[in-house]
């Protein structure tokens, strides 16, 4: 693979920080980095100095996760990680792809879906997705 980090760059148009996908999960920073863990989630180290930084398109308005919590307002939107997340990452992973090239290919256009895998995978699309990253083994 080429330099994944130009590339991701390039690609992702809005990033979150791990304090920024803990306020908008409402979620603690502890839970989010068990997330990244557990790679339900994959981020980038970037900017200057380097902080890990998560694509904003990976979180998805979704149910009442967590109305609990704190830095909810009654109007503001509930977010959730895409589902499908996790085992297209498996799978790239499989292929030999580290994290950012992961993001990067899942930010890159592929006109047989036509768009971009991240694009489908919201659009929940996900075993067209899976089948061409298990074509990248």
């Amino acid at each position: 693979m080429n330099d994944s980090s130009s590339t991701v760059e390039s690609l992702v148009d809005e990033w979150l920080t791990v304090p920024d996908v803990s306020e908008r999960l409402g979620l603690d920073v502890g839970k989010v980095r068990r997330l990244l863990q557990e790679r339900r989630l994959v981020g980038a180290r970037r900017g200057d100095p380097k902080v890990l930084s998560v694509p904003a398109q990976f979180l998805v308005p979704g149910h009442l996760a967590n109305p609990a919590a704190p830095s909810r307002t009654p109007d503001a939107p509930q977010w959730t990680v895409l589902s499908a997340l996790q085992g297209t990452f498996t799978v790239l992973a499989d292929a030999g792809f580290s994290d950012e090239e992961a993001i990067a290919w899942l930010f890159t256009d592929d006109p047989s879906l036509p768009g971009t895998p991240i694009a489908a995978l919201r659009a929940g699309r996900k075993t067209e997705v899976r089948r061409r990253a298990q074509a990248e083994l």
